[in-house]
């Protein structure tokens, strides 16, 4: 049914919640054979519907968990990934705590040392950390990034780029500002080979990820290029 051969890194508690989330992840036939089981809790989060002049809301329970305690030293890196793969992170990831943020960076170092891809969704979440701390990390991680996702407000609270003005009921208009700041991110991290972004006039939960899903997916399984792959088909 899936034909996407991919896999998910994380790692979840040796009990009935976590099994039940590796469960629901093996169901969309994702390989979770190099997820670590271990810990005491799952992180979760609670995700608020807007309506009317309510604003969606989201809240993040992430505190010890599994995930955040990890240390670097438990990844493999070496029996996980090989040449020819592609390694895919947000900036969501470093963000949940010191150690996963070691994590991904030894993650990125391999992908370096090995020719592996490494695509990155900049995606930040203020809830998580503040620009001045995502700007320290994300600039530093995208050194090892080869081709970079980045809409509306990640631009500058990541890479202190501007792009975008606050206003996403005007994105599309926007689009010269997005195009320099995509520019922009080329020159100051020459190792970034394109730059992809999503520009809408409406303000929208998941949008970003479906088109990322999209994009690694014409990237990689059905073999384009860079620019076959941004389009919508």
């Amino acid at each position: 049914m899936y034909e996407d051969k991919c896999a998910f890194v994380s790692k979840v508690p040796n009990n009935p919640v976590g099994m039940s989330a590796l469960s629901e992840v093996r169901h969309y036939g994702v390989n979770t054979e190099y997820m670590l089981r271990g810990g005491d809790r799952l992180g979760i989060y609670f995700f608020e519907k807007g309506s009317d002049i309510r604003n969606t809301n989201v809240v993040y329970d992430r505190a010890f968990s599994a995930f955040s305690l990890s240390q670097p030293s438990e990844y493999h890196w070496e029996n996980i990934l090989e040449p020819g793969d592609v390694f895919y992170f947000s900036g969501v990831t470093p963000a949940i705590s010191k150690y996963v943020e070691d994590t991904v960076r030894s993650a990125l170092k391999y992908c370096k040392e090995n020719d592996i891809q490494v695509i990155c969704d900049l995606n930040y979440r203020g809830k998580m950390w503040s620009k001045e701390q995502a700007q320290v990390v994300m600039r530093d991680l995208t050194q090892y990034v080869d081709v970079c996702i980045a809409n509306d407000e990640d631009f500058e609270a990541t890479l202190g780029i501007h792009a975008f003005d606050g206003d996403l009921s005007t994105g599309i208009d926007q689009i010269d500002t997005y195009k320099e700041g995509m520019l922009e991110i080329t020159r100051q991290f020459p190792n970034v080979k394109s730059v992809t972004s999503v520009l809408k006039n409406m303000h929208t939960v998941g949008a970003g990820d479906a088109y990322g899903a999209a994009f690694v997916h014409g990237l990689i399984h059905r073999k384009q290029s860079i620019s076959q792959s941004v389009r919508v088909y």
